[in-house]
């Protein structure tokens, strides 16, 4: 009968039969097989260097790692005491880590997370584009003018003026 005798709209069809089942699942285990030999078997990168100590009661702590790949990780971390009271600390963690991008530009970030947030630095970081010279010499203007009373509100919150055409 053959594969053509499987295909409905040929002239060798013959109907559904089991040999035309076998047939689909032994075509379709060939597929199958073949899609796997094409995938590519990438290694395991290995772990050159790998480093922990912490973290200790005091809540420090550093680790660092390397890999076979040339990326590397590293951080260090401590309590700091913001001074302002019983329980007022915060966990600081700042590190470094590099890899080389795909196109093999080598990208370093630095960083330190603390009260502040997380504050990366980098020379891939995107910067803002410089303050217009007109909009700055606005902003020097501002600073020279006296407080308003609008800008004195000391709850920080939206305050509605009296309306004249307010209904009873």
């Amino acid at each position: 009968m053959g594969f053509l005798g499987c295909i409905p709209g040929t002239r060798r069809y013959k109907g559904p039969h089991v040999r035309c089942q076998i047939s689909f699942i032994f075509i379709c285990l060939v597929a199958t097989a073949l899609g796997a030999a094409v995938q590519s078997v990438t290694e395991p990168i290995p772990i050159i260097r790998f480093e922990i100590d912490g973290p200790h009661v005091d809540g420090s702590y550093k680790w660092l790692y390397e890999t076979g790949n040339e990326i590397n990780a590293e951080e260090s971390g401590y309590v700091k005491n913001l001074g302002k009271g019983e329980g007022e600390e915060v966990q600081v963690a700042e590190g470094k880590f590099s890899y080389k991008s795909p196109d093999g530009t080598p990208i370093v970030l630095s960083y330190i997370a603390d009260e502040n947030g997380f504050q990366p630095q980098g020379d891939h970081l995107p910067t803002p584009p410089p303050i217009p010279p007109e909009i700055q010499k606005a902003l020097e203007y501002l600073k020279t003018l006296p407080p308003t009373a609008a800008a004195s509100n000391s709850q920080g919150q939206y305050q509605a003026s009296p309306s004249k055409n307010r209904r009873p």
